[in-house]
């Protein structure tokens, strides 16, 4: 159906060989590959960083509040443009989201300023979002946490090999969370890490991963232990061995595929530079490197977004939208104050296709659809 699909798997043989490296084994749940996925994470990222893979970006999160106390009464800052599990997780923790909004049409990254203003006696944690693997403005959040006595979560499911003024994204918040799902960087369907640097927050995230175990299931099949304690309730956040096992392949990937993205999107930048109707955010991004994790446009007003999506869709290109507006949600309608920018942007977003085994001669495609179909439709 698709000349140029939205996204592809940058697999190949090795990971076919690590999941029937896993299935040979006869163990499936979490044993040695995630024991090796995490410390081969904890040494990409460093800075002290303590990792536990789990079972999604989404768990990890909500593992984040639970371990920072976050309850009901309290108020966590929370992006205006992003996936909607940051707003899902705070709520089902009984806290309340306060969105903050980004900071322009050409930074799409939440506005520290913003944040600033929203904060009450009731905020207890700040959480953000490196959006399309672009990094927020680490040290004007981190001084503002810092002053306020406030935690910080960061969202790092864009950002796997980005960083801030050489400094590995997912290295400067209390906790942070990490994904693996399928369209990601390292991809394996599903899957998250959460990664800290605090001993004493690590060991409250690895009680609340397994039900609060003292013992795991793989050391009791090993005959190292013949029963367990539960100290704490915990929940069943685990990553699964054939999980663990991509992601190892993936990891040792990412730096190449992440090469190819940059390229790719610097190839975007250069055919779309001067198409009327279209903006492209962080084309001048400057605080560190990017994972390049999706192609985001922003389009003019006049452009009939619905139409254009169709019309690429009949020429074989598949498109995405990266987000809907948060208030745009029956269940946060009448729950979150507007945040004008960020409505902006979901409204007029459109995501291009964008993924390591891309071409030259897929962007070409890509770039002309979307041209022919802008044209049609502020001739319309």
């Amino acid at each position: 159906m698709w000349r140029v699909q939205f996204y592809k798997n940058n697999y190949d043989e090795r990971e076919h060989q690590a999941v029937g490296e896993v299935l040979n084994s006869g163990w499936l749940t979490m044993s040695q590959k995630t024991f090796d996925f995490e410390s081969s994470f904890s040494a990409f990222l460093g800075n002290g960083s303590k990792c536990l893979a789990v079972s999604s970006c989404t768990s990890a999160l909500h593992m984040a509040l639970l371990a920072l106390g976050i309850k009901q009464g309290d108020e966590v800052i929370t992006p205006a443009l992003t996936f909607i599990a940051d707003q899902n997780v705070v709520e089902m923790c009984g806290a309340k989201n306060v969105l903050a909004d980004i900071t322009s049409m050409e930074d799409w990254s939440v506005d520290p300023c913003d944040i600033e203003s929203k904060i009450t006696e009731k905020t207890k944690a700040i959480m953000i979002v490196h959006y399309a693997g672009y990094a927020c403005d680490m040290d004007s959040i981190t001084a503002l946490c810092k002053k306020r006595n406030l935690f910080l979560i960061e969202d790092c499911a864009h950002t796997p090999g980005a960083s801030y003024n050489n400094k590995p994204l997912g290295t400067f918040g209390d906790i942070s969370a990490f994904s693996f799902f399928a369209n990601k960087n390292i991809a394996a369907g599903e899957g998250g890490m959460i990664v800290t640097q605090n001993a004493e927050l690590y060991e409250k995230l690895k009680n609340l991963r397994s039900h609060g175990m003292s013992v795991l299931s793989f050391d009791r099949y090993n005959g190292r232990a013949v029963s367990y304690d539960v100290g704490a309730p915990g929940l069943n956040y685990r990553i699964t061995e054939i999980a663990s096992a991509l992601c190892l392949v993936q990891l040792s990937k990412l730096e190449g595929a992440n090469n190819k993205r940059q390229k790719l999107v610097e190839l975007y930048n250069k055919q779309l530079s001067g198409v009327p109707h279209i903006s492209i955010p962080y084309k001048d991004f400057s605080r560190g490197s990017s994972s390049y994790h999706i192609m985001p446009i922003l389009l003019a007003e006049k452009i009939d977004r619905a139409a254009l999506i169709e019309s690429m869709k009949n020429d074989g290109v598949q498109t995405s939208i990266h987000y809907p507006a948060i208030k745009s949600f029956t269940a946060y309608k009448d729950k979150v104050l507007s945040t004008p920018k960020a409505e902006y942007v979901s409204a007029r977003e459109l995501t291009l296709p964008l993924y390591p085994g891309m071409t030259e001669e897929d962007v070409d495609i890509v770039c002309d659809s979307l041209i022919k179909g802008i044209t049609r439709s502020a001739e319309s």
